[in-house]
Formats: structure tokens, sequence, C-alpha cells
């Protein structure tokens, strides 16, 4: 079974608002007293209001549930024990007054050094997935095959419509956020192994990034681990929408890889159609129609949703996973997308019922 691991980062709001809070520190050092020699990683993010947490690497779903509930609940418990809360978002609905606090340490002071206001602006979460793969011959061939499928993701995942005390118009802001950034978006075309590791080389090279941890492309080849990372999703609201996403991405990435053992033919999408598709499906979510991989034309929504669903069926059976993803994937088709609650909550709720959707996340 191929193996398969979560990250996701958190927003800290103050305990009787959304407004950000810097206390990354305490929250880290509670968490990780509760979290003990028990599985599973906590760090902190670029902003002191930020925190991650990672699973340990997984085979099953049920492992991946397990670990992301445990992981909530204990971050969740610390927050409170530091006098806070975990925001479940994929962008800050609040910046809060004055600048925001940067973490301590030299990695995080070179970027604020070298971009201020993103720096300051950079309030967003995202969930990354690894997949593990045999090689990095065969991740490139899997990033090739996998970038006509990011706008939907993007689309799917969408939770972060709130920027700044107002509606941004678009249902992933994180995304547009990211794209500020030197080397962001979907991954360009890349011949093999060689030529990824000679290019990315090349950007560190003539000074354009510090390093390779700011390819912040919506997919890439990890560094620490022999995976593919699928970076295209905001932070989810629920465990299970993260853990469908968990499934279905190891799904995809296991018929891409089976494409490329095969010898299948690879069709070249533009990168300036990519770019384009995946900022409409930031826009959009599941609103409007998005880029169809196979056709590439526009098409519904839920009918690419449908679309990738069959594409990988058969993988998500093999691993028994078919019945989960399928359910998630529709719940998510009739109750919408993370944005799309955010802004129904909001209208018919107000603040409060706003507040209660993102910080119920932790189940604390």
């Amino acid at each position: 079974m191929t193996t398969f691991g979560v990250e996701e980062e958190y927003l800290l709001v103050e305990a009787d608002s959304l407004f950000p809070v810097p206390r990354n520190r305490r929250v880290l050092s509670g968490a990780r007293a509760l979290l003990g020699s028990g599985p599973g990683d906590l760090s902190p993010e670029l902003l002191r209001a930020q925190i991650e947490i990672g699973t340990p690497v997984c085979t099953e779903l049920d492992e991946v549930a397990e670990h992301l509930g445990r992981m909530r609940r204990l971050v969740g418990e610390a927050a409170v024990g530091a006098g806070c809360r975990v925001a479940v978002t994929g962008a800050g609905p609040y910046r809060g007054p004055g600048p925001a606090l940067v973490t301590e340490g030299p990695r995080y002071a070179d970027l604020a050094g070298d971009t201020p206001p993103l720096i300051h602006e950079h309030m967003i979460n995202g969930m990354h997935v690894h997949v593990g793969i045999e090689d990095r011959e065969l991740g490139v061939g899997v990033l090739n095959r996998l970038r006509p499928w990011l706008p939907a993701l993007t689309a799917i995942a969408a939770n972060s419509p709130l920027w700044d005390g107002r509606d941004t118009g678009f249902s992933s802001w994180r995304t547009i956020a990211y794209g500020r950034w030197p080397v962001s978006g979907p991954p360009p075309l890349f011949s093999d192994a060689r030529d990824y590791r000679v290019r990315t080389a090349g950007l560190i090279e003539a000074g354009m990034i510090r390093g390779r941890g700011q390819l912040y492309w919506q997919a890439r080849l990890s560094d620490r681990y022999p995976t593919v990372e699928i970076r295209a999703m905001d932070t989810q609201l629920g465990v299970e929408e993260a853990v469908m996403f968990a499934g279905l991405l190891r799904a995809l990435t296991t018929t891409l890889a089976g494409q490329v053992r095969q010898g299948s033919a690879l069709v070249p999408v533009p990168q300036e159609l990519l770019s384009a598709a995946v900022w409409h499906g930031a826009r959009d979510g599941l609103a409007g129609s998005l880029l169809d991989p196979v056709r590439m034309r526009p098409a519904p929504a839920a009918d690419v949703v449908t679309t990738l669903l069959e594409y990988v069926a058969p993988a998500l059976k093999d691993a028994g996973d078919l019945d989960r993803v399928a359910g998630a994937l529709a719940r998510l088709l009739s109750g919408g997308t993370g944005a799309a609650r955010q802004r129904v909550a909001l209208e018919r709720g107000g603040p409060s019922a706003l507040d209660s959707l993102l910080t119920s996340g932790t189940g604390v």
C-alpha cells in the first residue's frame, strides 16, 4: 500500500474574537507536553500566530483520521491553556491591529527582511499531502501529469474567502496571496529528475530564492521525504474533509504513477492556461465552471469533480477508500466548500456564527 501523510497549518486567535494572537511558542510548548512521545510533528510557522502539525507516515485512511483528530484536539487544548483558540481556515478573516509578528529564527528573519509587506500579510494556512514515491524520476513524471488537476483541487479545497474584515470575492484567497511569491502556482513541466534538480538549483544559485523551501509550487518533490508533496489545498474545516483529500490525492498519485510506469504519452498543458485556470478555481470554488483536465475545456464544477472521482476510482477501490472518499465528495458538493460555508455562516449568523464555525475544527 502506498504510504502518505498530511500536514496542516492553523491560525491562533483571541479567546473572544477571530483576531490573530502571537502565541505559537506557548501553544507549541503545551501541545508538545500533551503529545509526549506519541507520533506526530508539531512546529512553528512563519508568523507567531500560526502553527503546523504533521501526521506520521500512514497506510490507511483510518490512521490519517485518527492522527489528525488527535493532533487537532491537543493543539486545541494547548491553545485554551495559552488563553487563545485555534481557527481552522485557509486565511485569517481579520488582521488585527499592528503588523503581524514573525516567528523567531534566522530563516524567518531573512524572509521578513526580503519582503516585509508580504510577510505581514501571510496569515494563510494550507494543507499538504505527501504521497510516497519510489524515486525522484517517477516523482517528476507524476508532477507533470498532476498539473492539469491543480485548478480543480484548488477549487474543491477552497476555504479562505475572507481577509482583512471583508469578503475578497475569491473562494481561496490563500491561493491568490501565495501567487505574489516569486516561485508559486502550478509547477512547470520538467523533462526528468535531472532537469528538476538543475532548474531548481539554478533559482538558488541565481539568488532568486534562498533555498528549496521557497519553491512554493502547488506540487513539488519533497526534499525531506521520498514523496510528491501536493500543496494546492487550503486547510480544511473538518477532519473528514482533510481525510477525503488525503485519500483522493493518494489515489490520484497512484493512478498517475501507473501511467508513468506504462510509458503513457504525456499531453503537455501550457503554463499560462494552467495559471489562469488556477486563478478561476480560486475565485469561483465550485460555484462556476472549471477546466476539465481530460478535455481541456470549461465544464460545470460538479462535472469536473465527477470526472476526477471516476478517474481515480480504480485506485480508490484497490485501497478500500472508494466509499469514504466518494461520500465525502458528495457531501461537499451538496453542502458547499469551506469558503461557501464561511459565507453562509457570516450571512445568516454574523461574526459569532463565523467564529463558531472556524474554531470548532479541533473538537475543543
